[in-house]
């Protein structure tokens, strides 16, 4: 398995790891995945990402390249600035999602799933009849998460750069912990508010004993991938894998909103996604909260409660801030308004459910 700089902090530290997209990752550390998921809600938490995938566009066709590949209008993004995207892959559903920085002028940073980077890597350099400049420098950098409502006050005591003035979605470049040309970046996958962190990796564990030096007084703690996930599902956020595939229609997932053929891009599948706004969709992806006791997972039947089969979870838990049970799923279009009532087939039983607009955590 492959190793990040923190692999063995994360070992010393107890971790539970398991292999994740090749990597030997924490899934979550002595206090448990509720005590760090509620970490990270009201304090501070830093996730390892580093196995997380980058890949520069460089040259005077990017932005060219990136229109006809992005579903979202990369004309419009401004420098130090980021933005949401897919990858479609010409025939109606997903290669991945994926977050575009545009760094300097004909330059930008695509940042891709970890389990999806040898995919994603052949996929656009098939489709570069541009002739832009690719480089695939997902070894060559490291990736931490500080994540939570305390994260902008302890990391301000690490740098002098005004991390208030930074806006979401937006970065700058500099100096943090005493290691040079960090991306500090506005973003993260968590709804807790927070920074990602990108730098070399051989900076790695001075920016590691850095960061938990200065976060003491504000309880900062590791936290592994399995609070990650029910983060990101307490915010409704999408997971590659579940929620979306190559399978997936962007418009069945509720994407329309970064999926912007009309721009005056070339985007792949562009035609086909406008049909399908114009038209309708079969089927819709959608949140629900569980109303009877019971906890849905991947994979569970979600039906009218009256015996049909109208859809099955992609995400579901146990939420841990509210103590009930939510997940995501698709369901047949007729069932996907807000407040119908639905139900997941859970041990022969069809538990009431209803259909919500995500986030589930206020």
């Amino acid at each position: 398995m492959k190793t990040t700089p923190f692999t063995d902090i994360h070992i010393a530290l107890g971790a539970k790891m398991h292999e994740f997209a090749g990597y030997n990752m924490p899934i979550e550390y002595t206090t448990g995945i509720i005590d760090e998921h509620l970490t990270v809600v009201n304090g501070v938490g830093v996730f390892d990402v580093s196995h997380m995938g980058e890949f520069w566009v460089k040259g005077a066709n990017a932005l060219q390249f990136l229109q006809k590949i992005c579903s979202n209008n990369i004309a419009a993004l401004p420098i130090g600035k980021a933005q949401y995207n897919f990858f479609p892959n010409g025939k109606g559903g997903i290669v991945d999602d994926l977050i575009v920085y545009h760094y300097e002028p004909e330059k930008y940073l695509l940042v891709v799933n970890a389990a999806n980077i040898e995919k994603d890597w052949e996929w656009i350099n098939s489709q570069n009849s541009e002739g832009a400049e690719l480089e695939n420098s997902s070894d060559n950098m490291a990736q931490l998460a500080i994540q939570g409502p305390k994260a902008a006050e302890q990391l301000q005591t690490l740098t002098d750069i005004p991390l208030s003035e930074i806006p979401y979605y937006s970065f700058t470049v500099g100096s943090i912990a005493g290691v040079d040309n960090v991306i500090i970046s506005n973003t993260g996958y968590t709804g807790a508010g927070g920074y990602e962190l990108y730098f070399y990796p051989q900076f790695g564990q001075q920016l590691w004993n850095k960061l938990f030096e200065a976060g003491e007084p504000f309880g900062l703690k590791p936290i592994g991938l399995g609070a990650r996930d029910t983060l990101r599902l307490e915010m409704g956020f999408l997971l590659y894998g579940n929620e979306i595939d190559e399978t997936t229609s962007p418009i069945e997932a509720g994407l329309g909103w970064i999926t912007k053929p009309a721009e005056g891009k070339n985007l792949i599948d562009g035609d086909l996604f406008t049909h399908q706004r114009t038209e309708g969709v079969a089927k819709k992806l959608v949140g629900f909260e569980l109303i009877d006791r019971g906890i849905p997972r991947t994979g569970y039947e979600l039906t009218d409660g009256k015996g049909k089969t109208i859809g099955r979870v992609t995400s579901g838990t146990l939420s841990p801030t509210r103590k009930i049970g939510i997940g995501l799923g698709y369901v047949e279009t007729p069932y996907a308004k807000i407040g119908t009532e639905i139900a997941v087939a859970i041990r022969n039983k069809e538990l009431k459910a209803i259909v919500v607009k995500p986030p589930f955590r206020k």
